[in-house]
């Protein structure tokens, strides 16, 4: 059974779950109680990471013989993001696809380079919603609403200058975000962040799959559909700068902290790109995809 580590909403404050193969799911809580562990870190994702150790083996043993009582229904719980509000920004990889690199500088006209060094940009905790939410159009301030589905990993012990050829040791997991992006204000401004920054525009999810249920480095199908239509089709190792990389050169000088969340970079399809550019509207439902971890699904409203 894979680990799908969720936080949840149940009638009342958020807690942390193991989302089981049949769609219900393992309450973090009871169940760290019925074995007897400490249910403290049960109740926050970030603290669910710190204590993995010693929770975790009890939780995946109680995910495939659960205690009684212990576990939701199917329907009967809401997935929120698995780390619903960051404790900083979303660090992010701009241009890691030199196919999304070509399709860029061909709407721009210009020659197409491999990015010497990883193009960082953040997204603020504002934007990270979770699965099945809502993302307004805001049409008052772009007309070209764009999409973008990327690997995310979640670090689990902190460091800084972390050489490569440790990278993977401190990444706890996976999850997958859409890097929802207004293009026209992204260009306006000169710079990313306001384009990438504004409110729901990170959504993230379904859940998170510890590191030691994927293959490392990881080599996953990615892709992303709108309203079924195929626009994003991949495969996660083909980013030009790869995981070790991007870990080692982001925390130079820099601590990333446990429940960091790297979104990793997106494969080429963007609307942008397109011929015609096709925006992001009303009524469009968008899905995004990274095998052994789910689809994010998110609707567009007016």
């Amino acid at each position: 059974m894979t680990t799908r580590l969720a936080t949840i909403e149940a009638n009342g404050p958020s807690l942390v779950a193991l989302v089981r193969d049949d769609g219900s799911a393992l309450d973090g809580l009871a169940a760290a109680r019925a074995a007897g562990l400490d249910p403290a870190p049960l109740s926050d994702m970030v603290e669910t990471i710190r204590a993995w150790a010693s929770v975790g083996p009890g939780l995946r043993a109680a995910a495939a013989d659960p205690p009684p009582g212990a576990v939701l229904p199917r329907g009967s719980f809401r997935l929120l993001a698995p780390i619903p509000r960051p404790r900083k920004n979303v660090f992010c990889v701009g241009r890691n696809d030199i196919e999304h690199v070509a399709e860029g500088n061909r709407v721009a006209g210009r020659e197409t380079e491999v990015p010497k060094y990883p193009q960082f940009f953040t997204k603020p905790p504002t934007g990270v919603i979770g699965p099945d939410e809502t993302v307004p159009s805001y049409a008052a301030i772009t007309r070209l609403l764009d999409y973008e589905v990327e690997l995310a990993l979640v670090i689990g012990l902190s460091a800084r200058d972390i050489p490569p050829e440790r990278a993977f040791a401190h990444v706890f997991g996976y999850t997958i975000v859409n890097d929802i992006t207004a293009r026209d204000l992204q260009r306006r401004h000169g710079q990313w962040f306001k384009g990438k920054g504004l409110d729901r525009s990170c959504p993230m999810g379904p859940w998170i799959v510890p590191a030691d249920e994927i293959p490392s480095p990881p080599d996953l199908a990615i892709s992303l559909t709108v309203n079924g239509e195929t626009r994003q089709s991949s495969r996660t190792s083909q980013l030009i700068f790869d995981i070790p990389t991007i870990i080692s050169l982001l925390s130079q000088g820099l601590t990333l902290e446990t429940g960091d969340v790297i979104a990793t970079g997106t494969p080429s399809g963007v609307g942008y790109a397109m011929t015609p550019p096709r925006a992001l509207g009303p009524g469009d439902v968008v899905e995004a995809a990274v095998e052994g971890i789910g689809t994010l699904r998110t609707t567009i409203v007016a």
